[in-house]
């Protein structure tokens, strides 16, 4: 099992990002076409999905994992609303934890 990432990791990860959104504006500025905005604003999606999922890890490993067992489901459960509002495509019934 990959060990999770670090907090220096992820600021790398997050400066990365942050490049990428300063290239987007530039290429708004210059009138790049609309095909390389797009690709260049999946790519930074991709990227702070990438993050998302890597914070979750460590809330899993760091929060759940030290848990009671008797409290690891409602931990497991909060953990996947928290999931959900963050995942593109949300709907209601997640934000709002339906049927958990």
């Amino acid at each position: 099992m990959a060990e999770p990432a670090s907090p220096e990791q992820l600021r790398a990860r997050l400066s990365r990002i942050e490049g990428q959104i300063r290239g987007i504006a530039k290429m708004l500025e210059s009138d790049r076409p609309c095909e390389d905005v797009v690709t260049q604003l999946m790519a930074v999606r991709s990227g702070i999905d990438t993050v998302g999922a890597l914070v979750l890890d460590l809330h899993l490993g760091n929060c759940i994992g030290c848990a009671e067992p008797t409290e690891r489901v409602e931990l497991l459960r909060d953990s996947m609303r928290m999931w959900w509002r963050f995942a593109p495509g949300e709907t209601k019934a997640a934000r709002t934890g339906a049927n958990l």
